[in-house]
């Protein structure tokens, strides 16, 4: 008898989400949630596959920058259609500094979503993990808006996150990947570096032992893979977002997958907590972490302007 794919043993241990925002894709590849960002949405309307939605959003007589709200969610509509669980959605990466405007920002995608008859029950709201993007968190938390913490590079981010109660968080390992990899040059050993040594596997290794160990009931989603070693190398995280492209990989191996996390074989230790000048210095202190954090929210801002003047 044949061994089953890994990406059938995968979803055994782990829950897995489609890094897409393509609805074709994800109607065929059938994952259980899906994450999206404006990179991802930009990447698809340009096929021309949401001329509709675009169509439909430059109609609503509002700014550019609100329309684009509905864009994000007519997609997060359409994607839900062919997926059981639940899909990010991402606030405005130009308000990551802006605690009071994300949390205005956040109700309004969900009161979006509730006009077309979608439960907040199946949207994460997606921000990215700054002191002011937990702090908005917390007060959407307590609202029954569920948030995705997103561009998390290191342990300050993770714990700040689960602090204000995030349903879940995106550590990311390939960016961390990239950091080390394009730091050490010429002398970089990718062999020395793969798997569980690989230095992004390494990081969402540790975020998941010190949430798990505090008694956090935040969900840890690995995010950004490079290869499949790095996914592998994971198996038994909440849930892991993988590319299309990774997604066929796994579908097409069959080799044995071994459970790498177990929540369960943790040991306890103290509650999380953090102060803000404590998570800005140790922020300050991990150049992959403040290096990436900056340039994912910059790479955010430039695809979510280039979105927004198909709105015009």
């Amino acid at each position: 008898m044949q061994q089953a794919s890994e990406l059938a043993q995968l979803k055994t241990m782990t829950t897995v989400v489609a890094d897409t925002g393509d609805i074709e894709t994800i109607a065929r590849l059938k994952p259980t949630e899906a994450t999206t960002n404006p990179s991802l949405i930009l990447k698809a309307a340009a096929s021309g596959r949401y001329n509709r939605i675009l169509e439909d959003a430059k109609r609503a007589d509002e700014p550019a920058s609100a329309r684009i709200d509905r864009v994000l969610t007519g997609c997060g509509a359409a994607i839900l259609e062919h997926i059981p669980g639940r899909v990010s959605t991402e606030v405005d990466a130009r308000l990551s500094f802006d605690a009071n405007a994300t949390i205005a920002k956040a109700r309004r995608i969900i009161a979006l979503y509730e006009a077309m008859g979608i439960s907040r029950e199946r949207i994460l709201i997606k921000i990215a993990a700054t002191w002011q993007g937990c702090e908005a968190c917390r007060v959407l938390e307590a609202e029954g808006i569920h948030c995705n913490m997103t561009l998390i590079f290191c342990t300050a981010q993770a714990e700040a996150s689960a602090q204000a109660q995030a349903t879940l968080i995106s550590p990311f390992v390939g960016r961390i990947y990239d950091w080390f990899k394009a730091s050490e040059g010429a002398s970089w050993d990718e062999a020395a570096n793969s798997g569980a040594k690989d230095p992004g596997v390494q990081s969402v290794t540790a975020i998941f032992k010190r949430l798990k160990a505090a008694g956090s009931r935040t969900q840890i989603m690995g995010a950004s893979f490079r290869n499949k070693g790095e996914i592998l190398a994971l198996a038994g995280c909440d849930l892991l977002t993988i590319s299309p492209a990774l997604l066929g990989e796994l579908e097409n191996s069959f080799a044995p997958v071994a459970r790498a996390l177990d929540a369960g074989a943790i040991e306890a230790s103290g509650p999380i907590a953090i102060s803000e000048p404590q998570f800005l210095l140790q922020l300050a202190m991990s150049p992959v972490a403040s290096e990436k954090l900056a340039a994912g929210i910059r790479g955010f801002v430039i695809d979510t302007e280039k979105l927004q003047a198909h709105l015009h």
